[in-house]
Protein backbone atom coordinates (compact mmCIF):
# COMPACT_ATOMS: atom_id res chain seq x y z
CA UNK A 1 0.00 0.00 0.00
CA UNK A 2 2.38 2.30 0.22
CA UNK A 3 3.43 2.32 -2.75
CA UNK A 4 0.36 2.57 -4.77
CA UNK A 5 -0.72 5.59 -2.38
CA UNK A 6 1.53 7.97 -3.87
CA UNK A 7 1.47 6.00 -7.32
CA UNK A 8 -2.91 6.65 -7.58
CA UNK A 9 -2.59 10.45 -5.76
CA UNK A 10 0.34 11.86 -8.33
CA UNK A 11 -0.83 9.82 -11.23
CA UNK A 12 -4.89 10.61 -10.33
CA UNK A 13 -3.87 14.18 -10.43
CA UNK A 14 -0.92 14.63 -12.77
CA UNK A 15 -1.81 12.07 -15.63
CA UNK A 16 -5.56 11.38 -15.41
CA UNK A 17 -6.37 14.37 -16.69
CA UNK A 18 -4.85 14.01 -19.79
CA UNK A 19 -6.50 11.13 -20.31
CA UNK A 20 -9.83 11.92 -19.06
CA UNK A 21 -9.49 14.81 -21.22
CA UNK A 22 -8.84 12.30 -24.53
CA UNK A 23 -11.96 10.58 -23.85
CA UNK A 24 -14.35 13.62 -23.47
CA UNK A 25 -12.73 16.17 -25.42
CA UNK A 26 -10.77 13.90 -27.72
CA UNK A 27 -10.66 17.03 -30.82
CA UNK A 28 -8.63 19.14 -28.20
CA UNK A 29 -7.23 16.98 -25.35
CA UNK A 30 -4.75 18.31 -24.86
CA UNK A 31 -6.02 21.92 -24.51
CA UNK A 32 -8.82 20.19 -21.92
CA UNK A 33 -6.06 17.95 -19.99
CA UNK A 34 -4.31 21.25 -19.03
CA UNK A 35 -7.89 22.69 -17.89
CA UNK A 36 -8.12 19.32 -15.92
CA UNK A 37 -4.69 20.10 -14.41
CA UNK A 38 -5.47 23.47 -13.27
CA UNK A 39 -8.21 22.59 -11.16
CA UNK A 40 -5.31 21.11 -8.83
CA UNK A 41 -5.10 24.62 -8.02
CA UNK A 42 -7.82 24.27 -5.50
CA UNK A 43 -4.98 22.67 -3.31
CA UNK A 44 -3.82 26.35 -2.84
CA UNK A 45 -6.84 26.40 0.45
CA UNK A 46 -3.91 24.45 2.31
CA UNK A 47 -2.50 27.35 2.43
CA UNK A 48 -5.04 28.45 5.07
CA UNK A 49 -4.27 25.66 7.34
CA UNK A 50 -2.29 25.79 9.99
CA UNK A 51 0.12 23.49 9.53
CA UNK A 52 -0.05 23.95 5.47
CA UNK A 53 0.57 20.11 5.56
CA UNK A 54 -0.58 17.43 7.95
CA UNK A 55 0.04 13.74 6.63
CA UNK A 56 -2.85 12.85 9.03
CA UNK A 57 -5.13 14.63 8.51
CA UNK A 58 -8.25 14.42 4.74
CA UNK A 59 -8.45 17.30 2.84
CA UNK A 60 -12.11 16.66 2.26
CA UNK A 61 -14.05 18.24 4.51
CA UNK A 62 -11.68 20.37 6.16
CA UNK A 63 -10.61 22.99 3.68
CA UNK A 64 -12.42 25.21 2.29
CA UNK A 65 -11.97 24.24 -1.39
CA UNK A 66 -12.51 20.45 -0.29
CA UNK A 67 -15.74 20.90 0.87
CA UNK A 68 -19.49 20.10 0.02
CA UNK A 69 -20.43 23.90 -0.90
CA UNK A 70 -17.06 23.75 -3.23
CA UNK A 71 -18.14 20.65 -4.53
CA UNK A 72 -21.81 22.25 -5.46
CA UNK A 73 -19.89 24.89 -7.54
CA UNK A 74 -18.06 22.31 -9.73
CA UNK A 75 -21.62 20.54 -10.08
CA UNK A 76 -22.96 23.68 -11.40
CA UNK A 77 -19.93 24.42 -13.19
CA UNK A 78 -20.77 20.99 -15.74
CA UNK A 79 -23.69 22.87 -17.05
CA UNK A 80 -21.74 25.99 -18.27
CA UNK A 81 -22.05 25.64 -21.85
CA UNK A 82 -18.65 26.37 -22.44
CA UNK A 83 -15.96 23.66 -22.81
CA UNK A 84 -13.58 25.13 -20.80
CA UNK A 85 -15.49 25.39 -18.02
CA UNK A 86 -17.52 21.99 -17.76
CA UNK A 87 -13.70 20.85 -17.89
CA UNK A 88 -12.44 22.91 -14.81
CA UNK A 89 -15.73 21.56 -12.84
CA UNK A 90 -14.44 18.12 -14.36
CA UNK A 91 -11.12 18.35 -12.62
CA UNK A 92 -12.17 19.93 -9.51
CA UNK A 93 -14.64 16.69 -8.93
CA UNK A 94 -11.97 14.64 -9.65
CA UNK A 95 -9.75 16.10 -7.71
CA UNK A 96 -11.53 15.76 -4.54
CA UNK A 97 -11.97 12.15 -5.82
CA UNK A 98 -8.66 10.98 -5.84
CA UNK A 99 -8.20 13.05 -2.27
CA UNK A 100 -11.00 11.07 -1.04
CA UNK A 101 -9.66 7.79 -1.76
CA UNK A 102 -6.01 9.24 -0.65
CA UNK A 103 -7.95 9.48 2.95
CA UNK A 104 -9.42 6.46 2.63
CA UNK A 105 -6.08 4.72 1.74
CA UNK A 106 -4.57 6.48 4.68
CA UNK A 107 -7.14 5.04 7.22
CA UNK A 108 -8.60 8.97 7.48
CA UNK A 109 -12.02 7.62 6.14
CA UNK A 110 -13.67 8.59 9.17
CA UNK A 111 -12.45 12.03 9.02
CA UNK A 112 -14.43 12.25 5.22
CA UNK A 113 -16.87 15.00 5.62
CA UNK A 114 -16.26 16.62 9.44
Amino acid sequence: MQLLQPLIHYGGHLAAPFLIAWLLWRERWKQAGLVILAANLIDLDHLLADPIFDPNRCSIGFHPLHGGEAAIAYVLMLGVPKWWVRALGLGALWHLAVDWSDCGMQGLGQAIGG
